[in-house]
């Protein structure tokens, strides 16, 4: 796509959130996975983010069905520390965010110049549906956590990878959640994932996932759709509500022969001192696996 010699278009909004909180949300690519799509038909199962003057951005954007998908990307040229973001394309199109505080609310504008494909109509309404996502995600931001976890490990991120979603293997490292962890169901992009062990009464409980994207050796995004309990699928309810739509990610990365794995967790407020415990002693377990 190229620049055109149109007007440039203005989207903009309102938040109900101080400026560093919306600027976090903004810059962060734990958090811009989670709104950055203008339809329930897209997503973006990976973000990257470089926020510094030459510094480069990418986020992958993917329908859903996986049938289409491309790579927004480019180049800062200006940053404003909790005021403005400037940067070019990399088809040469230039766009500027500002963000302007007013008392305890934000408001949002992004002027960006269209490209000479699709109508500026169109365009106008893609780019002001993804910034409505953002003030949603933002309002409602705080009911879960965003944790961190992450390990170096003596492999290739390859044999990691492999370990990590082995059947057996799996079971092994994620017995520090649940002594009879396993999983039921396919880790292949789209696919319905069921993540299961033996609750205290002795029956079937666990989450139901959904592979958002899976590419080999390097990063694996999953979302959390629903809860098992004795052994039922229950995708809707106050059970449900704390962690459909969470995602958890995982990426890999090699530095020097090894591999450093990466972890994004959402976790609702009251599991964030047991996360915080179980997930540094189950990647151990994994680093003792890949390394034997």
């Amino acid at each position: 796509m190229k620049t055109t010699d149109n007007a440039t278009i203005v989207v903009r909004t309102i938040i109900k959130a101080p400026v560093k909180k919306v600027w976090k949300l903004w810059t962060d690519p734990e958090h811009i996975v989670h709104w950055n799509y203008a339809t329930e038909e897209w997503h973006t199962p990976r973000a990257e983010n470089d926020l510094r003057e030459g510094g480069r951005f990418v986020s992958r954007m993917e329908s859903k069905d996986g049938r289409e998908g491309f790579d927004f990307s480019g180049e800062y040229t200006r940053i404003v520390q909790n005021r403005q973001i400037e940067y070019t394309m990399d088809d040469g199109r230039r766009a500027q965010v500002t963000f302007v505080p007013n008392g305890d609310e934000t408001i949002v504008s992004e002027t960006f110049e269209p490209e000479n494909v699709n109508p500026p109509e169109f365009q106008q309404q893609g780019w002001q549906s993804i910034l409505d996502n953002f003030r949603k995600y933002v309002e409602r931001f705080g009911k879960s956590d965003v944790m961190h976890f992450e390990i170096k490990i003596n492999a290739g991120a390859e044999d990691v990878y492999r370990t990590m979603i082995d059947k057996k293997k799996y079971s092994e490292w994620t017995s520090v959640f649940n002594p009879k962890a396993h999983f039921e169901g396919s880790w292949e992009r789209g696919s319905k994932i069921l993540f299961l062990g033996t609750d205290k009464d002795g029956t079937e409980g666990g989450m139901i996932g959904r592979i958002r994207e899976n590419i080999p050796g390097r990063f694996i995004s999953l979302e959390y759709v629903g809860v098992v309990e004795k052994g039922k699928e229950i995708l809707s309810g106050s059970k449900v509500d704390a962690w459909s739509g969470a995602l958890e990610n995982y990426t890999f990365s090699e530095d020097n022969s090894q591999t450093v794995l990466k972890i994004d967790v959402d976790v609702a407020g009251e599991w964030k001192s047991y996360f915080e415990n179980v997930w540094p002693k189950a990647l151990d377990k994994l680093r003792s696996i890949c390394e034997a």
